[in-house]
C-alpha cells in the first residue's frame, strides 16, 4: 500500500492507497480542495471539519443526482428503443440536472 501526501484547504494529508493509484487519489484530492476553496469563498471560514462536510455534501449530492439522471436517461433509453423513438439530446438533461444541483447547491449553503 502506497502513501501519498495531498494538501486541502492549505493542510497536507496523508492518505494511503493502492499502488499505482497515487497520482488518481492527487487529481480526487486536488478536485475537492477546489470544492473546499469555493465553499469557503462562498460561507466564510467557519472551520475545516465543516468546510469538508459542506464539499463532501455537494459532491454526493451532485453524484446522487447523476445516477437520478443516468437512471432516467437509461430507462428512456429502453424505452424509447422500445418505441423506435429518437431519445432528446443529452444536452437538456444535463443542463436541467446542472441546473437542479445548482439550486439545491443554494438552498444548502442558505441553511447555514
Amino acid at each position: 500500500m502506497a502513501t501519498v501526501t495531498v494538501e486541502v484547504h492549505g493542510r497536507p494529508y496523508a492518505v494511503g492507497c493502492a499502488d499505482g493509484q497515487e497520482a488518481r487519489v492527487r487529481d480526487l484530492a486536488a478536485q475537492f480542495n477546489e470544492r473546499v476553496q469555493g465553499v469557503a469563498d462562498q460561507v466564510g471560514q467557519v472551520g475545516d471539519v465543516r468546510l469538508f462536510l459542506m464539499a463532501a455534501l455537494m459532491l454526493a449530492d451532485e453524484l446522487q443526482e447523476a445516477k437520478r439522471q443516468a437512471a432516467v436517461q437509461n430507462s428512456g433509453r429502453a424505452k424509447a428503443a422500445a418505441a423506435a423513438v429518437t431519445p432528446a439530446p443529452a444536452s437538456e438533461g444535463v443542463a436541467e440536472a446542472l441546473n437542479a444541483v445548482a439550486a439545491r447547491i443554494e438552498k444548502i449553503t442558505q441553511t447555514i
